[in-house]
């Protein structure tokens, strides 16, 4: 059940390091002029002396390198990175007709880093724990909106609150604005019989957004996010009349709206995605989250679960019918472990888990991770005690730099992640070193 996929050396962009076999932590920090003890802080790796095959680290050293590969010369590699070959050659003291050596090591000039807002949903329990109150300090400095998941609306407008503790105001004295997640979950279901009373009644409606404007007023949400699921294709009307009644009445408030849309990559009118209206909620709504994952999913066959390829073809036609300014692309903080037999031939659902999780699970299962460079996305197999074959699909520093450089070549306006908890720290790490952080104080 192996799968076969080209095997060449990814270019090392930036401060990304894939570990390779006979390679140590202490060996790859020489190479880095750096301690590996800052390696291991920053991939927050809780046994230095123990690493996996084709683990991606990011190295947190002073600009960016990049080695050369086979085939490469000065000026591909200043094409690639959108400068003159004369600025390349004189950064790194070579002339710039040099011959380069397969694996000789280029630093890169620093480039102007753009500018981009980040959404970060967060779901929390009851009671709010103290770790997830910590990770929200971790992370709200790197935030432009911390998305509180979820208000979920009621047939009659009201809305049924999350507990949210003290975490709201933990993002606003960070700078990130709190935006407030309304959803149509019902007994931990998208609904869509529940979002069609909803939407067959403006009564209902202005109980719903006299309602949100008092909570957001309360809790001091800026930004109203709606995140309605799996709704009916012949309620795509009545939808698109719902975001403009609630566009125009939280406006009036002083508030922003957004929306979560499905990921289509053309105006699919039909299913499950049909009543989301590219073009009509980029009109209306201020900023519009894709929600490009979920190829590979619980009860899916094992992939990549936000291929790179599908993602590109949905930003691409978002930006055909909405402004690129209004776009954020959805990345998840997760991946998933299958086990044989696999859907539809029957099976267990797949076991969700964080990026850390998955490389210790690979530690564990003395596994070598592999990466598929058609879908950006590193995968490794492996069997359980009782035989069973497993395959797992997660994120990496390189599925993640290939999402960023995704947001740089659309110029879009940034990027939406599931969920908080999910620890994923060389996401951070090259997050902060590709972008510069919109912080928005007043709204």
């Amino acid at each position: 059940m192996k799968r076969a996929f080209c095997q060449r050396k990814v270019d090392e962009i930036m401060q990304i390091h894939v570990v390779e076999r006979g390679q140590s932590l202490y060996g790859i920090s020489k190479a880095y002029g750096i301690g590996y003890e800052e390696i291991a802080v920053a991939n927050e790796i809780p046994d230095p002396s123990r690493l996996v095959i084709g683990q991606a680290l990011v190295i947190p050293v002073d600009g960016s390198y990049h080695l050369v590969q086979p085939g490469q010369s000065l000026y591909t590699i200043a094409n690639r990175y959108g400068m003159s070959v004369n600025t390349l050659a004189s950064t790194n003291g070579i002339p710039n007709n040099a011959v380069l050596q397969i694996g000789q090591r280029l630093r890169i000039p620093t480039q102007p880093k753009p500018t981009i807002e980040v959404m970060l949903y967060v779901e929390p329990r009851t009671p709010v724990t103290e770790v997830m109150i910590e990770e929200v300090k971790r992370r709200v400095g790197s935030l432009t909106y911390l998305a509180m998941f979820s208000y979920e609306a009621m047939r009659d407008g009201t809305l049924v609150a999350p507990t949210i503790g003290g975490i709201p105001g933990i993002a606003s004295a960070a700078g990130a604005a709190n935006a407030m997640v309304i959803s149509n979950l019902e007994d931990f279901g998208f609904n869509a019989d529940l979002a069609r009373d909803i939407l067959n009644s403006v009564a209902v409606q202005n109980l719903l957004f006299d309602n949100a404007i008092q909570i957001a007023n309360e809790v001091g949400y800026k930004d109203i996010h709606f995140d309605f699921e799996l709704l009916y294709p012949e309620d795509r009307l009545l939808y698109n009349n719902f975001l403009r009644r609630a566009r125009d009445r939280f406006h009036a408030a002083g508030l922003t709206v957004s929306t979560a849309v499905a990921p289509k990559p053309s105006d699919i009118k039909t299913g499950i995605y049909g009543a989301h209206d590219y073009a009509t909620m980029g009109e209306l709504m201020d900023f519009v989250a894709l929600m490009t994952y979920e190829w590979g999913f619980t009860y899916s066959e094992p992939q990549a679960v936000s291929p790179i390829g599908p993602v590109r073809n949905i930003v691409e036609y978002a930006a055909t019918v909405m402004p690129r300014n209004k776009i954020m692309i959805g990345q998840n903080l997760y991946g998933y472990d299958w086990s044989a037999p696999f859907p539809p031939q029957g099976g267990k659902a797949a076991v969700a888990l964080s990026p850390q999780q998955a490389i210790a699970l690979a530690l564990q299962e003395e596994a070598e991770i592999q990466y598929d460079y058609v879908a950006q996305a590193p995968f490794f197999e492996y069997y359980d005690d009782a035989g069973v074959y497993h395959e797992v699909w997660f994120e990496d520093a390189r599925s993640i730099q290939a999402k960023f450089d995704l947001i740089k070549q659309q110029n879009i306006r940034g990027i939406m992640y599931w969920k908080l908890g999910l620890s994923f720290p060389q996401n951070w790490l090259l997050l902060n070193d590709n972008f510069i952080v919109r912080k928005i104080t007043t709204i």
